[in-house]
């Protein structure tokens, strides 16, 4: 069983390790851990918001959230749109292109299951990586945050996920 869930978790890292974007990256020395399934590097959070931690209207906040982070991982979604949900986005137009063009990306998915507010403009997101439908990343730890009025993926969430690869990124 872990020997399975350790290849869907790499399978996963694989979709984000961008293969035609990390062949001209240099290493730094890491590798994957050959231990237990690999997790995303946890985020920072509070244990207990309260209401100064939260956005003006919270349910529309969650609900955005969800909604982009949904259409972020979604591989029908084109590589303009992602820009657009992902912070900074811009700076990470080849990677997200190199996304796109991976066959594997096109069995990725993710499952939001719980957003907690840190700020106004931050929130801490509970999610699972899917693979083919398949529960390759259960309740990852990421991050969103507001920029440009767009609750978005922060570039800390997509570079933990290439970390998790052992590979290195432009940008991360």
């Amino acid at each position: 069983m872990v020997l399975k869930r350790r290849a869907a978790a790499f399978a996963a890292a694989a979709v984000l390790a961008l293969t035609p974007v990390v062949a001209g990256c240099s290493d730094d020395g890491g590798s994957a851990s050959d231990e237990a399934t690999p997790t995303v590097p946890p985020v920072p959070s509070t244990t207990t918001a309260r209401p100064s931690d939260q956005p003006a209207d919270p349910a529309a906040a969650k609900a955005e959230i969800t909604r982009n982070w949904t259409a972020f991982f979604d591989p029908k979604t084109p590589t303009a749109e992602r820009v657009k949900l992902l912070e900074n986005g811009e700076s990470m137009t080849p990677v997200l292109a190199a996304f796109a063009g991976d066959k594997n990306a096109q069995q990725t998915s993710v499952k939001v299951k719980k957003i907690d507010f840190t700020s106004p403009s931050g929130a801490d997101v509970t999610y699972d990586l899917l693979v083919a439908g398949n529960n390759a990343l259960p309740d990852a730890k990421g991050t969103s945050v507001l920029q440009d009025d767009t609750w978005k993926v922060s570039v800390k969430t997509l570079c933990g996920l290439v970390q998790v690869s052992g590979a290195t990124v432009p940008g991360c």
